[in-house]
């Protein structure tokens, strides 16, 4: 390749994978300047944090359409069995692995792995990967929202039942809950109650919401590595400790998707069926899950720990599960 075609193969791959070098960024700046961006610090961070989460779950609920949801309803038997796969089977994995691992990694990135087991499945990257694999895409949409809207209540009961009998510190679950209702629930609502005035907006505008979305997450990312950081993040934990979370999250997905795959096939899923359940249940969101964390675990010392196995969840099963759709699309 010649010279001059190096800077613009390196704008190209800025422009597609600009929020992967963006989360990086926002660990770098906090690192760098963790007191700005810190609960109580000069930007207020925790205020910013609050306004942005109950933001993107008011965009979420412009964005979720009832009528794609009632295509995919009749096919329960996949919904069963993909909600099992995100709310039953991924605790269940935790609950197996912890005795195991939880002695050799520190305790702030065991309760991330943990929190990572309990997060309901991301709507968006599921639905494009079971259409781009040629899967039940409506049924991929109702499932994806199904996971969303019960993750709300399932995942921070999960998370207190799991730290607990995983000898993790507990939690003020009635708190947690009113803070999750109070910044993601009444948003989502009320966005579902305005949708029959905002849809054509929202439509319009999708691609810069899209884009806010991705912003106020870089802030999410950003305000929780400044607490962490300035509590001694990476005075006390090192390079170690990121290819931890790194190959427990590549981990992680490797034995969901492959049970996943194993499962749906075993119950005599047709190849639509099966390419949902695969893309449904094995995945974890970033969007919902780092705004959650941050109401779940505001106050944790260690809470740059905790989001870090979503975030690299997030990034590997984007790139698998690419692979994967792309090779379904093939056989068929």
């Amino acid at each position: 390749m010649s010279p001059i075609a190096w800077p613009q193969r390196l704008r190209a791959i800025l422009h597609k994978e600009w929020f992967l070098f963006g989360m990086l960024g926002a660990v770098a700046l906090a690192s760098l300047a963790p007191d700005i961006g810190r609960a109580g610090g000069p930007l207020h961070g925790d205020v910013l944090a609050d306004l942005g989460i109950a933001v993107v779950f008011f965009l979420h609920g412009l964005g979720i359409s009832f009528a794609s949801l009632r295509q995919g309803m009749l096919r329960w038997p996949v919904h069963l069995l993909v909600q099992l796969l995100t709310f039953a089977v991924f605790p269940l994995l935790w609950l197996l692995a912890a005795p195991l691992v939880t002695a050799w990694m520190p305790a702030g990135l065991a309760l991330g792995f943990c929190y990572l087991c309990a997060l309901p499945s991301t709507i968006s990257s599921s639905v494009a990967m079971t259409g781009l694999a040629r899967g039940n895409v409506p049924a991929a949409i109702f499932n994806a929202t199904l996971s969303s809207v019960l993750g709300i209540a399932l995942t921070p009961l999960l998370v207190a039942a799991l730290a607990h009998l995983g000898g993790g510190q507990g939690m003020d679950l009635g708190q947690a809950v009113l803070s999750i209702a109070r910044l993601l629930l009444l948003p989502l609502l009320a966005g579902q109650l305005l949708r029959p005035l905002l849809h054509a907006w929202h439509q319009r505008y999708k691609r810069y919401t899209n884009l806010l979305d991705r912003w106020v997450i870089l802030l999410l990312v950003y305000t929780a590595f400044c607490d962490s950081v300035a509590s001694g993040l990476w005075r006390d934990h090192g390079l170690a400790t990121l290819v931890t979370a790194m190959l427990g999250a590549a981990l992680a997905l490797l034995v969901v998707l492959t049970l996943s795959t194993w499962l749906a096939r075993r119950v005599g899923f047709s190849v639509e069926d099966e390419i949902t359940t695969v893309f449904c249940g094995s995945k974890k969101t970033l969007a919902s899950g780092v705004p959650m964390a941050k109401l779940l675990f505001g106050a944790h010392p260690a809470i740059g720990l905790i989001v870090l196995p979503i975030m690299f969840y997030h990034q590997i099963q984007l790139l698998v599960c690419a692979v994967l759709a792309n090779r379904y699309a093939a056989r068929r």
